[in-house]
């Protein structure tokens, strides 16, 4: 691992590199390569934790479809290397933001499907015996395969959340990316699994305006919180039009743009316990995607939930 030269991005503590890796085949065309993406650390006591906290999460729970899969790891000298799946669409951040020409913006119906995608990653680690709280939901740590299917990616920050029924919360130093931490855990250190919630949220609203959430809070400024923003704005049929991203070219149902728009607000409530599950969250946003194919049935919405929890049983650690 020598020869570091394609950089695919900076994640957490690592900085990413696309790779190749040779496959046997036993077919008559011979032998092939996987493209994979390689993440390098320096070896010192903080990313050592670090990279481990990643080892222990994604290495016993990458099978599940909306996490990155995690293919091996590795230790040269002083770096320390993990080698995962390649996501051949990149990250969620820079369809969003990126000002290059190459970068195609996605239409309503992708963007379904990847706020879908991501919101089971989340409310799969929720609902594990012992839940695990990823602390840095963002665009950039949701990565899209080559159909858009977004997968959570980085778990440099995970941490497991209330070990018994009667915690509420852990405790923990603040970390994250500014405007997708919960107020709660900026002002008591406590972090709720619905603090995550909160993030989810944020990201709604960016993936709804196709604006970054630091330059909507400057949008605010000082006479108005972000959730008056986007009950003016967002849930507002005057202004809704001018809000929503202009990439849409104003392809997109506005009824359930709306939906989407109340759910967000639900999700960045300042009170934690009043927001909704990332289970209630997946499923509302599956009947707005079932509304907007146009097959809003009682046997659709029986079927999809039915998938949805295939898929969140299909990746427990235990299978079950």
């Amino acid at each position: 691992m020598k020869d570091f030269r394609a950089v695919l991005g900076q994640e957490g503590f690592g900085r990413v590199y696309k790779g190749w890796l040779k496959e046997r085949s036993t077919s008559s065309y011979g032998d092939g390569e996987l493209v994979i993406a390689i993440k390098r650390w320096n070896f010192d006591r903080r990313q050592g934790i670090e990279w481990e906290s990643e080892v222990s999460f994604l290495g016993r729970l990458s099978h599940h479809p909306n996490l990155v899969r995690l293919l091996g790891i590795g230790r040269e000298n002083n770096e320390l290397f993990l080698v995962y799946e390649s996501m051949q669409r990149g990250s969620l951040e820079n369809h969003l933001f990126g000002k290059s020409s190459k970068v195609q913006p996605l239409s309503w119906d992708t963007r379904l499907k990847v706020m879908i995608g991501a919101a089971r990653g989340l409310s799969f680690l929720h609902s594990l015996d012992t839940k695990i709280i990823y602390r840095d939901f963002k665009p950039s740590n949701i990565l899209l395969d080559k159909t858009y299917n977004a997968k959570l990616s980085n778990f440099d920050l995970a941490k497991f959340g209330p070990s018994t029924d009667d915690e509420t919360h852990v405790s923990t130093q603040v970390l994250g990316t500014p405007g997708y931490v919960a107020p709660e855990s900026i002002a008591t250190g406590h972090l709720y699994v619905k603090s995550e919630v909160y993030g989810f949220g944020i990201v709604m609203v960016e993936i709804l305006t196709g604006k970054r959430i630091t330059y909507i809070i400057k949008l605010c400024g000082q006479n108005q919180s972000l959730m008056e923003w986007l009950k003016s704005n967002l849930l507002s049929r005057m202004k809704m039009r001018r809000a929503m991203d202009p990439k849409l070219e104003g392809k997109y149902p506005s009824k359930l743009a709306s939906q989407v728009a109340h759910l967000a607000l639900r999700c960045i409530q300042t009170d934690p316990k009043v927001r909704p599950s990332m289970e209630e969250v997946v499923e509302t946003l599956e009947q707005i995607e079932a509304a907007n194919c146009g097959k809003l049935t009682h046997n659709d919405t029986k079927r999809r939930r039915t998938q949805s929890r295939a898929a969140q049983l299909h990746g427990r650690p235990d299978g079950g």
